[in-house]
């Protein structure tokens, strides 16, 4: 798996977070496209992650989902924000067939165990199997049951996270709407190590102002150091950039270095 690339597609990039269940589909077209030509051009193995945007959000905040199983509706709203995310799912996932890329979908919340928020369990051999064969896993923001209390969200940096462990990607490059993590005078923060966070934690904060039910930018900064690998964040809305990062060149955004 050494020239595998792991790819987290952000929920504010390809959904608009201030509009429920509303895609940006040209930027997700788009994506998909360059996502095809590295491949074609390339020599890399993909599983391409992705957040849930103004999907799975609307129903996790209505029903507090992030706290577990808190009342006799939370179930029901389980059942809603693992719907919602599905629905983003197949989109993308068509999008990258359309473009080209035999991508399948894979569902956390029927493959996963969790306790408090962190993945324990997963049986990652289709995954596997499918990098194999040249596939591209698409895996997603999900719900899931949660041996602590009930039920649970994972985060797309949780799933990358757990997966980073199993099958060692060579890189991890997160794909957002900015150039990467800002400090507080609003410049660009090129370099983010487990030495220097405590003095830039300031920096770390929700992303575009809008409530996140997975914790906002300090979560997916903290989720990057733990994972071991190089993680660079980049601006997706900078067109070719995203097949750039995939044939190699770096330096274009934050990068974090566990």
């Amino acid at each position: 798996m050494k020239n595998t690339i792991f790819v987290k597609l952000g929920g504010s990039l390809i959904t608009d977070k201030s509009k429920p269940y509303t895609v940006r589909e040209d930027v997700v077209k788009r994506l998909a496209r360059e996502i095809h030509e590295a491949r074609v051009e390339g020599n890399i193995k993909l599983l391409v992650g992705h957040g849930g945007g103004s999907f799975p959000h609307v129903s996790a905040q209505k029903y507090e989902t992030h706290r577990g199983a808190i009342n006799d509706k939370s179930w029901e709203g389980f059942a809603k924000v693992q719907n919602d995310a599905a629905k983003l799912n197949r989109i993308i996932v068509n999008s990258l067939i359309e473009a080209g890329e035999n991508a399948f979908s894979v569902q956390p919340s029927a493959s996963c165990i969790a306790k408090n928020d962190q993945i324990v369990d997963w049986y990652t051999r289709p995954i596997k199997a499918g990098l194999e064969q040249d596939l591209i896993p698409v895996p997603y923001g999900d719900v899931c049951i949660d041996m602590s209390k009930g039920c649970c969200i994972i985060s797309t940096e949780e799933i990358l996270r757990f997966l980073s462990d199993e099958f060692k990607p060579s890189r991890i490059i997160m794909v957002g709407k900015t150039e990467g993590v800002f400090d507080s005078n609003g410049k660009l923060i090129k370099i983010i190590t487990k030495s220097n966070f405590d003095e830039l934690e300031e920096a770390f904060k929700s992303s575009d102002g809008v409530a996140d039910v997975t914790g906002g930018m300090m979560v997916k900064v903290k989720k990057a150091l733990d994972m071991g690998i190089e993680v660079e964040i980049i601006n997706g809305l900078q067109g070719g950039l995203l097949k750039k990062v995939l044939m190699g060149e770096k330096g274009f955004g934050t990068i974090i270095r566990g």
